[in-house]
């Protein structure tokens, strides 16, 4: 859970055992959270503690999709790493008790799988996704593997769950993040993509919210870039229970 606003910044990861973690066809327990489908929106209960400052985050979001959208890409030659939009034009509603904020407007879920760890194919890669004027959303999938050329995914989603490809725009620098990531984003040239706002700056990624011009649209993108081989590597590693506790 990440919250970034008026409020301040709350973010909560905790890694739980398995006897903590229960699923059935319509529910996924999560320790105090919960996630379930009530046969029109995903419902996601959430009580938690951030970390390392143990402040709470508790309420439900509801995420409603028109349409579920079926789109699956591999991001590797081998098909060992696929990324699908779920819903990709959906609704949100959020009403969080702690702190107390309450909103709603456009949506986005994805879901991302590997059948291996993620630094065994990938380099860095750099993701982006911008709601259009018509309500449509674009996302660009932008990956340099570890082997071999690279591979660019640039897909227009409607909210009807229908979807087609578009020629993904030329890169541009973007400044450098507080950790020293290299950002890039594709845009089209005139006027170049400008960093807006940083929203989170870890040793290994990187997220960001980009104005741009995409498709003869102006857009406000939110972007993110991940450096692969520093997540695998060890002062990473030794520093991730600070931000991302383990309750076995």
């Amino acid at each position: 859970m990440a919250l970034y606003g008026e409020g301040g910044k709350r973010w909560a990861m905790t890694e739980r055992g398995r006897r903590h973690v229960h699923r059935n066809e319509r529910e996924f327990v999560i320790g105090p959270s919960r996630v379930r489908w009530d046969g029109s929106s995903l419902v996601v209960d959430i009580d938690e503690r951030c970390a390392p400052i143990p402040l709470r985050v508790q309420g439900q979001v509801r995420v409603t999709p028109p349409a579920l959208c079926r789109f699956v890409a591999p991001l590797d030659a081998a098909g060992r790493h696929r990324w699908g939009p779920i819903a990709p034009c959906a609704r949100i509603e959020v009403a969080l008790s702690h702190p107390g904020l309450r909103w709603q407007g456009h949506a986005y879920m994805d879901s991302n799988e590997g059948d291996e760890p993620v630094d065994r194919a990938f380099d860095d890669w750099d993701w982006s996704r911008a709601t259009m004027a018509n309500g449509d959303t674009s996302v660009i999938y932008d990956v340099r593997p570890l082997r071999g050329p690279g591979r660019v995914i640039a897909r227009r989603f409607r909210p009807d769950g229908s979807h087609e490809p578009f020629e993904a725009p030329p890169r541009h620098p973007l400044p450098t993040s507080a950790w020293r990531i290299a950002r890039q984003v594709r845009g089209e040239p005139s006027p170049a993509p400008r960093l807006m706002r940083t929203l989170e700056d870890t040793p290994f990624y990187v997220r960001s919210q980009i104005a741009s011009r995409l498709l003869g649209e102006d857009v406000v993108s939110i972007h993110e870039t991940l450096d692969v081989p520093r997540v695998a590597s060890l002062p990473v590693r030794l520093m991730l229970p600070w931000r991302m506790p383990r309750r076995p």
